[in-house]
């Protein structure tokens, strides 16, 4: 058994009810890719279609960024009921997700810059990243460890979609989260690459290396203005954009 096989091996058992088991390590982020997309095709995600839903992100501009395409089934409309998910962890990210306009291709996604990118996006909502892991050591797991667990991926909740406006100040973006009965937190400019788009090139490169064309109404949310925070269950979690919009999620 490869690497990748063990490594797939544990993580479809922790997510088909399994205690979870220590991280193997891997050698590089292209092993880290090669076990996420074995397991979304051993457990089905995708079937013979394109993934319509991803996760990317960096710490800040100079990071190599990381994608993940996102199982189908753990993306709701808000407001969401999850409080039947079988999460081990409840962390929230709030996050601005963007929808394609039209498709895209390797040959398009090699020459995008930041205003091409731009271009193509129609409509932004607020979203809900719920963070999650398989591993026995959760979020202190090695990063090409969480990588191949869906870049720690648990659930995606989509707020109501608006027009996307290319010409938003980012830096005077303010958002504000409420996690349960903790107080609310208030945040300004605060994402990691100062715009959400910034992710959009380098996702598209890595969504078509490998010839797929990712279609018009695919979705990318894009990175936590909040860092990481933590919700128990039974807590109802509200994030809010100013002139963007709002979600909830009840964990």
């Amino acid at each position: 058994m490869t690497d990748i096989d063990l490594v797939v091996s544990r993580l479809r058992q922790a997510r088909e009810g399994q205690p979870a088991q220590s991280a193997p390590e891997l050698t590089d982020a292209a092993a880290g890719y090669a076990a996420q997309e074995q397991l979304a095709r051993e457990l089905g995600w995708f079937g013979h279609s394109t993934p319509r839903f991803w996760k990317s992100g960096g710490p800040n501009r100079e990071a190599v960024a990381f994608h993940a395409a996102l199982p189908p089934d753990g993306v709701w409309n808000s407001p969401a009921d999850a409080s039947a998910w079988p999460f081990t962890l409840r962390g929230v990210e709030a996050e601005i997700a963007l929808r394609l306009g039209e498709p895209v291709d390797a040959q398009r996604a090699a020459t995008l810059d930041l205003e091409g990118a731009c271009s193509l996006v129609d409509a932004m909502c607020v979203s809900i990243e719920i963070v999650d892991s398989r591993w026995a050591e959760r979020l202190q797991a090695n990063r090409l460890a969480k990588l191949a667990d869906v870049l720690s991926h648990g659930a995606l909740v989509l707020g109501h979609w608006v027009p996307f406006d290319a010409q938003r100040d980012w830096s005077d973006q303010v958002c504000r989260v409420r996690v349960g009965t903790q107080p609310t937190q208030v945040f300004r400019g605060t994402h990691p690459v100062a715009d959400p788009v910034f992710v959009l090139p380098a996702w598209l490169r890595h969504a078509t290396r490998n010839g797929a064309v990712v279609p018009a109404g695919s979705v990318v949310t894009t990175g936590t203005w909040c860092g990481l925070l933590h919700a128990q269950p039974g807590d109802e979690v509200e994030v809010a954009f100013e002139r963007i919009g709002q979600a909830s999620v009840l964990l």
